[in-house]
C-alpha cells in the first residue's frame, strides 16, 4: 500500500528558529519531528504542507520552495506501507504556536542549529542540514537571502 504526505520546515521571521511538533511514541517518549500529513483530494503537496503546518503548529506559513522528499516503509494493521513525504521550506507569516491538534502533544520553536540534536528521525535531520548548507553559513546565523519564491 502507498501513502503520500507533505509537510514542512517552517522558520520564523528571523529565520533562526523552526516550529517542531512532539508526539508520544508507544513507549510514551516524546519524539520531535517536522509537521506533516496526508494530502487531501484536490490538494497539491505544497498546499498540503501549508495546511498541515497550520493545523499541527498554529503557524501560518508561505511555501518558499521544495526541500526534498523522504520515503520509507512501516507496518500498520499488519500491512506493509510505503510512505512518501514531500517537504517544503516555509516562512512564518502569522499565527501563534498551538498544540490543539489531537495528534500533537507539544509544539515549540527550536533553534535551527539545534534541530540536528532535537529531531527524532535521521531523514528529517538530513533535510535540515541540506537546507542550512544551501542557504546558510553556520547554524544559528543562517542567512536565507537567496530564497526565491516557489510557484
Amino acid at each position: 500500500m502507498d501513502e503520500t504526505s507533505a509537510g514542512g520546515l517552517v522558520v520564523d521571521a528571523s529565520k533562526r528558529y523552526a516550529a517542531v511538533i512532539g508526539r508520544l511514541d508507544r513507549q510514551r517518549r516524546l519524539l520531535w519531528s517536522l509537521p506533516k500529513g496526508h494530502i487531501e483530494p484536490g490538494e497539491t503537496p505544497e498546499e498540503t504542507a501549508v495546511r498541515e503546518v497550520a493545523e499541527e503548529t498554529g503557524i501560518i506559513g508561505r511555501a518558499v520552495r521544495p526541500i526534498g522528499t523522504i520515503d520509507y516503509w512501516f507496518v500498520a494493521d499488519n500491512r506493509k506501507v510505503h510512505k512518501t513525504v514531500h517537504h517544503f521550506l516555509l516562512v512564518a507569516t502569522g499565527g501563534e504556536l498551538s498544540d490543539e491538534d489531537v495528534e500533537v502533544t507539544e509544539v515549540a520553536w527550536a533553534p535551527l542549529g539545534e534541530l540536528d540534536e532535537i529531531l527524532a528521525y535521521a531523514d528529517e535531520r538530513r533535510l535540515v542540514r541540506h537546507v542550512i548548507a544551501l542557504f546558510g553559513s553556520t547554524p544559528g546565523s543562517v542567512e536565507f537571502g537567496s530564497w526565491t519564491e516557489h510557484g
